[in-house]
């Protein structure tokens, strides 16, 4: 009788350390879940900022090659203006749908990194 409420406990401390072990193993993957989807988060913000600086640059240019060019009526010094406000627009949309993804992969591996070390 007493060796079977030995088993019993034994068993017993064995089920409840499994479980301890896995509460321990469900809190890391949550945390690792949570990391994952918080650099994803940031990483597809990044990008995004980028290409939206990239495009308020080239409106700038944009408007006020618009600006000379109307001020002038058909003076030399707007072509200038278009040309870079033309470059701006062109690397925005390069950028954009070109370098988004790789730009978001380098950012994530980079942020998993700060979080996990």
């Amino acid at each position: 009788m007493a060796e079977d409420m030995e088993e019993i406990v034994d068993s017993i401390e064995t089920l409840l350390e499994s479980v301890s072990d896995y509460g321990k193993t469900s809190y890391d993957l949550v945390k690792l879940q949570t990391v994952y989807k918080t650099t994803d988060v940031v990483s597809s913000l990044i990008p995004h900022a980028i290409v939206f600086i990239i495009l308020m640059s080239f409106l700038l240019f944009l408007n006020l090659g618009v600006a000379f060019w109307l001020g002038e009526i058909f003076g030399n010094m707007f072509y200038g203006f278009f040309v870079v406000a033309a470059f701006y627009g062109i690397v925005g949309i390069v950028v954009h749908f070109f370098m988004h993804d790789s730009i978001k992969k380098k950012i994530m591996d980079y942020i998993i990194k700060q979080a996990l070390k």
